[in-house]
């Protein structure tokens, strides 16, 4: 009789548990399809690195060729150019974009006045939901030899003679890094904005009894409370750090040959092998390979993450 009583009242407590949490449950099932659907069945997809695919046969009896589609990112005399041109973009840009993302976030976080501050915050987003094509005519309307605004404009101000932007590669590092930066920084402004949000204003309130600035409350409240975003958005940069803003690389330069010693990356330079050649599976090849860079950096940088502090670590 006990055990058939214990029975009931933990089929019961299942029963509370399934009705208590079915709600959240269903609002995750739409998002959980998605991600199986959009993120693990493609990983099927990555036979084709390792095959000749001939669509006649079929993706499956198509040969077999091993690595031979990954020779094609290491055989050429470019591929040490556009390895090192893919790292430390995205160096650069994880830098920028998280140091003055959380200036940003603090700055705007100062703002006591509700309507500015929500007018910042759409502004400084305004920018992540633009078109890429849109940004490369916005650039191209500043740099363009012919009308350009800079050429045009700023250069006669400054007594100097026009500039060939599209053909000269010196310049193109820092545009780039500039226009990345500008798009790119509203997106973790916003999360530290949130974070900066949800933290205790009595921690600010004991501070300012102390007597600490502001300078001090940042550095010994705001930081350390929003660290974990830091350190999350930090490792997520990390795992694409092969990978590279496709349209940023190609729109904005206008595809421009002559600029390709600093704006040819893997994501572009495979693109343009493809169109030559057709060949699919180095697609495909190229994209296991940042895949499985970036997984591994990821483990690495979270182990490091573990090691410092445990507690702020992925997993």
């Amino acid at each position: 009789m006990e055990k058939k009583a214990r029975a009931a009242v933990k089929r019961g407590s299942r029963s509370e548990k399934v009705k208590k949490w079915l709600p959240l449950y269903l609002m995750m099932l739409p998002g959980a399809i998605y991600l199986i659907v959009n993120n693990y069945i493609p990983m099927f997809g990555m036979i084709i690195a390792f095959k000749k695919v001939d669509f006649s046969k079929g993706i499956f009896a198509s040969d077999w060729i091993g690595l031979k589609n990954f020779e094609f990112l290491f055989a050429s005399d470019d591929a040490a150019v556009i390895t090192r041109n893919t790292i430390l973009y995205n160096v650069a840009f994880i830098f920028l974009n998280t140091t003055l993302g959380i200036l940003f976030a603090i700055f705007i976080c100062d703002i006591l006045n509700k309507r500015l501050k929500k007018l910042y915050q759409s502004a400084i987003l305004f920018p992540f939901l633009m078109s890429m094509v849109i940004v490369g005519y916005i650039v191209y309307a500043f740099f363009s030899m012919q009308s350009g605004i800079v050429n045009k404009t700023i250069l006669p101000l400054l007594g100097k003679d026009p500039i060939f932007w599209y053909n000269e590669p010196k310049y193109w590092p820092a545009i780039l890094i500039f226009v990345n930066t500008w798009k790119g920084i509203g997106y973790g402004c916003l999360i530290y904005i949130s974070a900066i949000n949800g933290i205790d204003p009595t921690y600010y309130e004991a501070a300012e009894l102390d007597g600490a600035g502001k300078l001090k409350q940042i550095w010994h409240i705001t930081l350390p409370c929003i660290l974990p975003s830091i350190i999350t958005l930090t490792l997520l940069s990390i795992g694409k750090i092969f990978y590279s803003d496709f349209g940023l690389f190609y729109q904005v330069p206008r595809d421009s040959g002559m600029l390709y010693s600093t704006t040819n990356v893997i994501d572009t330079y495979v693109y343009r092998g493809l169109m030559k050649q057709g060949n699919i599976g180095m697609s495909s090849a190229a994209g296991v390979y940042q895949s499985v860079v970036g997984f591994v950096l990821v483990l690495l940088s979270n182990l490091v993450v573990r090691k410092v502090s445990k507690e702020n670590a992925l997993f």
